[in-house]
């Protein structure tokens, strides 16, 4: 399977949720391996193929993820609010991507111990890629401990390819 280039983007603001310290805190997921399906949602002829990502997670790791959506989200956001609705996250932003503006709305259910699923909802102006709106559900479920050679960090993309996050947030080269 061929992973786009934007695909690892998404990836990464998925992880990150580009979320700051907020009222509500972000909940950390068990650490182990995770495997996250990501789509568009959109579910018919016309939808991206859903992308497979296994990633090696340990606290550390994790926080790091977070402290990085926080940073991205200081930068490029006028808004982000979070909020605990029962056992379900809300979260409404406004951030800019370039000359774009997205206002976005998702969804988080789940323990963060073994599954987690978020729908998201966007909009942008100027369109982006030739897009008014956009949709994008991710499910997420622990699998189990790390592999054999497997260091927190790790990702693994559904073609095989393999990148540490942790390596890429230094400026250090894949491993």
């Amino acid at each position: 399977m061929k992973i786009r280039p934007s695909a690892i983007a998404l990836f990464m603001l998925a992880c990150s949720t580009a979320l700051p310290a907020l009222a509500v805190d972000y909940p950390a997921r068990k650490p182990g391996l995770w495997e996250m399906k990501m789509g568009d949602g959109a579910g018919g002829a016309n939808s991206a193929p859903a992308q497979t990502i296994q990633q090696c997670i340990d606290a550390a790791t994790d926080q790091a993820l977070r402290d990085m959506g926080q940073g991205m989200g200081k930068d490029t956001c006028s808004k982000q609010e979070m909020r605990k609705e029962g056992s379900t996250l809300v979260i409404d932003s406004v951030c800019r991507m370039g000359t774009t503006t997205a206002t976005s709305h998702a969804v988080v259910t789940g323990d963060f111990g073994s599954s987690y699923r978020m729908e998201s909802s966007s909009t942008y102006k100027p369109p982006m890629m030739g897009k008014s709106s956009g949709s994008f559900v991710m499910e997420a479920k622990w699998v189990g401990p790390c592999k054999a050679g497997q260091k927190p960090g790790d990702m693994i993309m559904g073609n095989g390819m393999k990148m540490n996050v942790v390596d890429m947030m230094k400026g250090q080269p894949k491993k």
